[in-house]
């Protein structure tokens, strides 16, 4: 049967929105399997299962000899952009996690293409313009009023420092991610399924070391299996068939709903509880953030448009 492009189309948004519901219930099952998995380890197995099943991606003889032409320079971006990516940045999300709630991370983490805007224009020299400015300021507003109504728990500072560590390693990781998905010329399924073996890897290891292998029993181990293979290898892989029919302000659209969606799963099975004042203040940060991506597209076509002319 033939798909029709608006079919097509619509199937598209239907899948990327399955895959941001994935994701958003990864934050749960998180919470869930901290109860009695530590941090670290629970990371590093999430994420090397997960690796185990994309394996097969590295090992087709297509990928085989893309990888075979890559230097030493392409080798240490990819790593390098496992360990920041999944070393680093699910480190700092699984360890924040055991101190904040699952809404206030989301909001802290949803702060990250702003943060690359900034981060481009100091590191990289890029443009950074009022209408990004606005954004920025607009979710800084919004993150002020969810943070000034918002008792957060005993040990929140320290969740909070790590999960700034985590919003700063997520900016770099995106930074680093166009570096590799535009040098190297390799497909993202390679480089997603090399990245997350690289980086679960090194987080497994470490979490072992410093926490020790824990003692899972079995609901432990099918929140652990149901993210590898379903939060992590399958959405990773629908995703990126998603993004090929969808253009990037679909996607960040969609994408963005995670605010709204984490907060509603932590209200309904977390027990969290939002006040209007602090619904209010995530929804400006939604805002905020949506506005400053809107702006670098614009600016990204306006570019584009006069390298054409």
């Amino acid at each position: 049967m033939t798909v029709t492009p608006g079919r097509a189309h619509l199937s598209a948004v239907f899948v990327a929105l399955f895959v941001t519901a994935l994701w958003s219930s990864s934050w749960v099952l998180i919470k869930w399997g901290l109860v009695d998995i530590a941090p670290l380890p629970f990371a590093g197995l999430r994420y090397a299962l997960a690796a185990l099943l994309l394996s097969p991606i590295i090992l087709t003889p297509a990928n085989r000899r893309a990888l075979v032409g890559c230097g030493r320079r392409e080798w240490g971006l990819l790593i390098g952009f496992g360990l920041l990516q999944y070393g680093v940045t699910q480190a700092a999300q699984f360890l924040a996690l055991s101190y904040l709630p699952a809404t206030t991370l989301s909001l802290m983490l949803t702060f990250t293409p702003a943060l690359v805007a900034v981060l481009g224009a100091v590191l990289l020299g890029e443009r950074i313009g009022w209408r990004e400015i606005l954004g920025i300021a607009v979710f800084l507003g919004g993150a002020g009023l969810y943070f000034e109504s918002k008792a957060l728990p005993v040990g929140a500072s320290l969740g909070l420092i790590i999960g700034t560590v985590g919003v700063l390693a997520n900016a770099g990781q995106t930074l680093l991610g166009r570096k590799v998905n535009r040098d190297p010329g390799l497909p993202p399924s390679l480089i997603t399924a090399l990245s997350m073996a690289a980086g679960a890897a090194a987080l497994l290891t470490t979490g072992i070391a410093v926490q020790g292998w824990p003692e899972i029993t079995l609901p432990g181990w099918l929140i652990v299996g149901w993210l590898a293979v379903a939060n992590t290898a399958l959405a990773f892989w629908l995703w990126n068939r998603a993004q090929a029919v969808l253009s990037a302000l679909e996607a960040s659209l969609i994408n963005n709903t995670m605010l709204i969606q984490i907060a509603v799963l932590a209200v309904l099975f977390l027990g969290e509880r939002l006040t209007a004042t602090q619904v209010a203040g995530l929804t400006l940060a939604g805002v905020g953030v949506l506005y400053v991506q809107l702006a670098r597209m614009r600016a990204a076509r306006s570019l584009l448009d006069k390298l054409k002319t």
